[in-house]
């Protein structure tokens, strides 16, 4: 195998296709890049078997040929060569050599045939969203997707499309969230659970224009962003049932300016840090609300003019689940929607259903 490439390109490439290497694993194989040069282009590939990234560069091929470079040491490697043109040449040692300008650099790679297959998905059912309305829609549920272990089930985000529409839902236990966006074209109803970190990844390659198409087969979905194809092997098993867990009516609905709101919740957070709960505690009543923040080094208030329907309400929460919350949310006025200090506060847009978030309360001491 030899080839020639642009460093920029390359290095480019590599960072994209890293994140699908493995961070935990005692399997050295999957740490590599799989590389095939042939046909003026270059496939690298990564994956950790849940997650497979393809991307596709040109390249200036003398002979195809393949093998597996160790992933971070090239990508360390290439990304200190992006002014230059690299040739790349695989030897008999199954070495890649690296050369730019009058200089050199060995590689000593792995074995081809341990490299795992990617699955090939069918391209039969698929959805296509607008990449404007898919990023939104994982953006304001990703931060409620659940981080550690104990539930396997909850690190996922739970995607449905209905016809034209698509849900997308996730709970770590504190807090649920669900956003809502219409889709370009379905060819049928899916029900699916994609591993949260990796629909993260795949938003980030998003252009800001056009649309694209995700493709669901057997326990797998694809997503084909062109010179990059994103493979992901879905999560397994029930879905907690989140339309038991919003209630449908409420005792107190307050309105509010979303930034009014975000600033002082912001402000009071700077000495609820230092309390291991972030407490803050919402105080609704007449046409005011006021949120206080105590620790041991002092305390501050932050009152805010707001409209009430119902009951007066005294409740406190985690700051940091309300401030998660409302950085994902573009409406310039929300509703907050109470029972009381120990049910959730349900907050959603004053018209539509682009959104619902569910944050549990905190017992105040």
């Amino acid at each position: 195998m030899r080839f020639k490439c642009d460093g920029l390109e390359l290095s480019e490439a590599i960072a994209i296709v890293s994140k699908a290497i493995s961070n935990r694993t005692t399997s050295q194989i999957l740490e590599g890049i799989k590389v095939v040069a042939g046909e003026d282009k270059l496939v690298l590939t990564a994956t950790d078997l849940e997650m497979s990234i393809v991307k596709t560069i040109r390249a200036e091929v003398f002979s195809s040929g393949e093998t597996v470079v160790p992933g971070r040491l090239f990508g360390e490697y290439i990304k200190k060569l992006t002014n230059e043109q690299i040739e790349c040449e695989l030897n008999e040692k199954n070495q890649l050599k690296i050369s730019y300008t009058d200089s050199e650099g060995v590689l000593q790679c792995m074995e081809i045939s341990e490299f795992p297959d990617i699955k090939e998905v069918e391209k039969d059912n698929y959805f296509e969203i607008k990449n404007e309305d898919f990023k939104s829609l994982i953006n304001n549920v990703y931060y409620a997707v659940a981080q550690d272990d104990s539930r396997p089930i909850l690190k996922g985000i739970l995607l449905e499309t209905n016809k034209n529409s698509i849900k997308a839902v996730a709970v770590d236990g504190c807090r649920l969230s669900i956003s809502n966006k219409i889709l370009t074209m379905s060819t049928a109803d899916f029900k699916i659970i994609v591993p949260g970190r990796n629909l993260n990844e795949i938003v980030k390659m998003l252009e800001s224009e056009g649309s694209v198409k995700v493709y669901i087969h057997s326990n797998n979905i694809m997503v084909d962003l062109g010179d990059t194809v994103v493979v992901n092997r879905l999560i397994d098993g029930q879905f907690i049932n989140y339309r038991q867990i919003v209630p449908k009516d409420f005792s107190t609905v307050v309105t509010i300016n979303k930034e009014q709101l975000e600033d002082a919740i912001d402000r009071a957070s700077v000495l609820s840090r230092i309390d291991k709960n972030n407490l803050v505690k919402f105080d609704i009543k007449e046409k005011n609300l006021m949120l206080t923040s105590n620790s041991e080094i002092g305390n501050t208030k932050e009152n805010i003019t707001v409209g009430v329907k119902g009951n007066d309400l005294n409740i406190s929460f985690n700051s940091k689940y309300f401030s998660d919350c409302l950085r994902v949310i573009d409406n310039p006025y929300v509703k907050m929607n109470f029972n009381s200090q120990i049910q959730p506060c349900v907050i959603t847009p004053c018209e539509g259903d682009d959104f619902i978030f569910l944050i549990l309360p905190v017992k105040a001491r």
